[in-house]
Formats: C-alpha cells, structure tokens, sequence
C-alpha cells in the first residue's frame, strides 16, 4: 500500500503523530493508500524551513528561477497521463478532463516562467529635475496554501507557480481527498531543481493544519480555494494578523438562453457546464435562464442530451460524468433534489443516487434537471457542487441579467444570442468576474485573471498576470541624482 508523507525542507519526512488516514476511489470505494496526518509542530517546521529558504530565493534574479518553472513544465508534460490517472483515482473526474486538467498546469508553468523576464513596474518622470523615479515587484515572503479537491493540480498550479517565479517560498495543505496528486505535483518540483525549503507540503486536516497556517504569524499570506463559510472564517482570522488573503469562494453561475439562440450550440455549452466534473466546478452551471419563447424546445433538447451521458468510472474512456467526491456529498445532493421538489420545482431528469449496474461501491448521482424553477427557490439560490441543473424562463434580456445577478456569488455566467447588442450589454450588465458569449461558464484560460465578485472572492484574482499582484509587494524608488536636497511638492506651498 502506498504511504504518502509530508514534505518538508526537501525531505520526505513523517508527520510527528506518526498517523496516517487511508485515502480512497470514490468510484471504486477501492482504498488507494495512506497520508500522513500532521501537526501544529509540523507546520512550525515548515515554515521555518520556507523562511531560511526564501532569504536566498529573493536574492535569485527572476529569469533564473524562472528556468525551474520552464523544467516543471516539460516534466509534467512527460508525466501527463500518469498524473491524470492519479487525478482521476483519487477525485474521480473522467480521465479526459484529468488529462485537460494536467494541460492547465502545463500551460500555467510555460506562461508564469516567461513572466520572469517580466514582473513589470514603471518608469514615470519626477515633478523633480535630476530625479528618477520608478516602482518595482518584490515577494511577499511566505505563502500558505489552502487548496481544494475539485482540481487539485490546476488551482496549486494557479497559486504555486506565480509565487515561486516572483521570489516567494510555500506551506501548502491540499485538500484530504486528494492528496497523492499534490505529492506527485511536488516531486515534479524536487525533479526540476527547485531549491530545498521553497515548497513544503504538509498532509492532514483543515481543523488542524489549516488553522495552523492561517495563524502562524510568519506565514505573510493566505491563498485560499473553498466554501464560502471556510473562507470567511479565514479572512476573519488572517485580518486580526494583518495578513493578506486571497479567496476564492465559487459560484452560483447561469447559462441565459435568448430567443435567438442557437440552441444546439447552447445545449452542448450546458450539458458541458452544468454535468462535467459532475457538477463539481465553482464554475459550473447550475442555472439555466431561458427566454420563455424557446423553454420547451430547449427542454426538449437536453432531455434527450442527458439520456444519452453515461455514468461510471471516470478511467473508462467511455464514460461522461464520474462520481461526486464521497459519500457526505453525495447525500447532501440528493438533500438539496428534495427541497427542490418541496419548493414546487418539476423534477425532469435524474435526482436520484445511483446503485445498479456496478455502481453501489461508488458515490455516483444521476444527471438531474429541473424546470419551473424561480430565481428566489433555495436551488436556485444556494451551491450544490453536484450534477443538478434548474431551468428559469424569463421574459427578457433584462429579466434574465437581474435572475442572474440576483445570487450571493458571482464567478461565472454565460450568454448564448446572435444579437450583438444583446451581447455587448450582457457583457456589461452581467455581475460576475468572467463571463462568456456562446459558450458556456467552464474553460477559463490562464492567461486571463480568474476569480468573482460578491461572495465569490475578496478581490484578488489567479491566473494571468493579477496572480502576481497577490504575491508581490509594490516598493517606490526615487534615486535624486541632483547633488542637493530637494523637497517634493508635497514638502513645499
């Protein structure tokens, strides 16, 4: 059986509990092996040896820590299937989108390593003469890692690699579900080269070791991916310390559906947003907004869409949607299909626990649609995180902007309409941090900054160049070559 330890100071270490928990296949029930269950003490030791580390990781010109990030690409590039099929194992979503999923860090190590012949300031001319003025990037210090099972190698990419390439070390706990990926994504660290100290992992409970490192007065900044109530939680804790932190806290997000639509180019954009990965994206669509003059064609539609996905074991290339992530969420799915019918909402497809065909060891849930669904419905209001859509027939583009906007998150929405105008107002009206025109709400890419509104983060962004605004500091330089004192405007009448 294979035993996953922590690792720390560039060592594969035990935890000081000497525990470990088993880590299982939520198709399978198949347990995969065991990870370390650490403590407080092994936080403390981490973060120690990320702060002797990043004294000289500072000191490393940015182009040159930059050819680490340039070697993490090519080694996961050479491990991609291996890396999906673990990805796959452990959190159950179907192996393309494992292997999609592997691509995004790929992507993210090519496109963070050119950055570091970037982390661009400015150059601005002083209200002084003979004076210089200019401002320039510095790291942050320490960062402490909370990221979550749904992608556990894309979102530790989002947060890693814009760390280490401006100068910073990390602490990072990964979800408990899915730990034997963020091991392997940090032995691809340890293979490129990547000095020791700079990255330490450290398995085992947010109770415990989230806390740890939210309250470690060391560690500078908290990057966080999860529920909106655990973020909370951590903003309230990390202010008190004045540390910064950047959340990101997922969706309630919509797919609108005019009149004009193309309705099958909007089916595939649904099916694919509101099913894959189960419904298990921030991004995913859980609402589907509908001008009332094409409602029962698009119905229609998907219907017949959703019979035709198969469900199973996400490493059978056949298959379309896996499992949900265990047996907690899977219950709390088929919770949330009763109150939708307690609500008045018509249940049209799905909403049930599957168990035949070879399915009872897993925690597979039927595709689920509903329909008659109003925007104030707790459906319609609250994250399910499963395989459940509801459809909302509204009157207007205007309707459909205000049922949109009318949750507490916004990540993601999504347009389908032939009507530019339409188009070009729902891309301003439309109360999210990304939104889509003829696509679905899934796919962002990593070039661009990715994160929400509201109570879906608290301002910052990852991906894209705004990742480095979460962990650089901005210092102001003004070199007077004039050989006298000279007072700024702000010193003089």
């Amino acid at each position: 059986m294979k035993r996953y330890l922590n690792y720390i100071n560039g060592e594969w270490v035990e935890s000081s509990s000497k525990k470990y928990a088993a880590n299982t296949n939520p198709a399978t029930g198949e347990v995969l092996g065991e990870v370390a269950q650490s403590t407080q003490e092994d936080v403390e030791r981490a973060v120690q040896a990320a702060k002797a580390a990043q004294k000289s990781w500072r000191l490393v010109p940015a182009p040159e820590r930059a050819e680490v990030l340039y070697r993490v690409a090519q080694l996961l590039k050479e491990r991609k299937e291996e890396l999906a099929q673990t990805i796959t194992k452990e959190m159950g979503k179907v192996i393309e989108e494992a292997r999609g999923e592997v691509q995004e860090a790929i992507d993210m190590a090519y496109y963070m390593a050119g950055e570091g012949r970037r982390l661009v300031g400015e150059t601005v001319p002083s209200e002084l003469r003979n004076k210089f003025a200019m401002s320039i990037r510095v790291p942050v210090g320490i960062a402490g890692f909370i990221t979550p099972w749904n992608f556990p190698i894309a979102i530790a990419s989002w947060k890693s690699l814009p760390a280490l390439v401006a100068g910073n070390a990390i602490v990072w706990k990964p979800a408990s579900e899915t730990p034997f990926i963020a091991a392997e994504f940090v032995r691809v660290y340890e293979d490129a080269g990547l000095p020791k100290g700079l990255i330490n992992l450290v398995f085992g409970s947010g109770s415990v070791v989230g806390n740890a490192i939210v309250d470690h007065p060391e560690i500078d900044l908290i990057s966080f991916t999860g529920s909106n109530e655990v973020g909370k939680q951590i903003n309230e804790r990390a202010g008190g310390l004045l540390k910064r932190t950047s959340l990101e806290m997922g969706g309630k997000n919509a797919v609108t559906v005019l009149e004009d639509a193309d309705l099958d180019l909007a089916v595939d954009g649904i099916i694919w947003s509101a099913y894959g990965t189960s419904g298990q994206r921030c991004t995913a669509c859980s609402r589907i907004i509908v001008h009332e003059a094409v409602k029962e064609e698009l119905e229609t539609k998907l219907l017949a869409r959703i019979a035709q996905l198969r469900v199973g074991d996400g490493l059978d290339e056949s298959i379309d949607v896996g499992p949900v992530i265990n047996r907690s969420s899977l219950e709390k799915i088929a919770q949330y299909v009763h109150i939708g019918v307690e609500e008045g909402a018509k249940l049209l497809a799905g909403g049930e626990i599957l168990t035949e065909n070879g399915l009872d060891k897993g925690n597979f849930f039927a595709p689920t649609l509903f329909t008659d669904v109003t925007a104030d419905m707790r459906i319609a209001q609250e994250e399910i995180f499963g395989p459940v859509a509801s459809i909302i027939p509204v009157k207007s583009l205007e309707e459909a902007i205000e049922v949109n906007n009318s949750v507490a998150f916004g990540l993601s929405s999504s347009i389908f309409t032939q009507d530019i105008n339409k188009a070009f107002a729902a891309m301003r009206d439309l109360d999210t941090g990304i939104v889509y025109v003829n696509a679905g709400t899934t796919g962002a890419e990593i070039h661009l900054p990715f994160g929400g509104t509201k109570g879906t983060g608290n301002g910052h962004r990852d991906s894209g160049v705004a990742a480095l605004d979460v962990f650089t500091e901005w210092k102001s330089i003004y070199v007077d070559y004039s050989g006298k004192l000279q007072r700024a405007q702000i010193d003089n009448n």
